[in-house]
């Protein structure tokens, strides 16, 4: 794969990598909140079964007495009986709001449940990702080190006033100091030469050095040149 198919392959899969991470954090977050509310809930069902179980303990306790006959005025009889009838209420009422706390807890799990799923797929996916960016990064790192290598090989071949003045325009122009000029074109700063410039290039002798009459670098002839 050449220099540019590594550059438009890596592109969208850095965006997409981007996007994947954003969702996640964003996943996380909601998951963050979503097990606090399993929390929550689970420690207001041993609150209300806490609440039940005193209540009832309260109600047999009371029935105890009813039963055993040791209320002897009929005043304190009828005052018990007023209290295990309002025992039972508040007992009913608390298993009410048991269940329903039981029913939103059963809920707020399955909320967990599902978006852990999701961020265990979001995490696979983001690995395979990784893992492909990884391995680009190698082999782009691996060519980096191979086009050093020919670039200093082919220094080594180059006259050394050549060499100064590339290297001059080179870091004149942000790094690139030549381009290739084709279909009239300068392949360095994209601009399209006039015809009035092709002339006085093609009038040069062939082995004369070109510049490029918009950027000033060093131009390479090719046989698309258009001169």
């Amino acid at each position: 794969m050449d220099r540019l198919a590594y550059r438009q392959q890596a592109l969208p899969e850095a965006a997409q990598l981007a996007e994947l991470e954003r969702a996640r954090s964003e996943l996380a977050s909601r998951l963050g909140v979503q097990r606090t509310e399993v929390a929550d809930l689970t420690d207001e069902i041993k609150k209300a079964e806490t609440d039940v179980e005193l209540v009832r303990s309260r109600r047999v306790r009371d029935q105890q007495r009813l039963d055993s006959g040791a209320v002897g005025s009929a005043k304190d009889l009828e005052a018990l009986q007023r209290e295990v009838v309002s025992l039972d209420r508040r007992i009913a009422a608390l298993e009410d709001a048991e269940l329903e706390v039981m029913e939103r807890l059963e809920e707020a799990q399955a909320e967990q449940q599902r978006q852990e799923k999701e961020l265990a797929d979001l995490d696979g996916e983001l690995a395979l990702l990784r893992a492909s960016r990884d391995g680009q990064l190698g082999a782009i790192m691996t060519e980096v080190s191979l086009v050093g290598t020919e670039r200093r090989q082919a220094a080594d071949l180059l006259p050394g006033d050549l060499l100064a003045l590339y290297e001059r325009v080179r870091t004149q122009h942000d790094g690139v100091g030549v381009g290739a000029l084709r279909q009239r074109r300068c392949e360095a700063c994209r601009l399209e030469l006039n015809a009035a410039d092709l002339r006085e290039l093609a009038a040069l002798p062939a082995d004369e050095l070109l510049r490029c009459p918009e950027c000033n670098r060093l131009l390479v002839r090719t046989a698309e040149s258009g001169l």
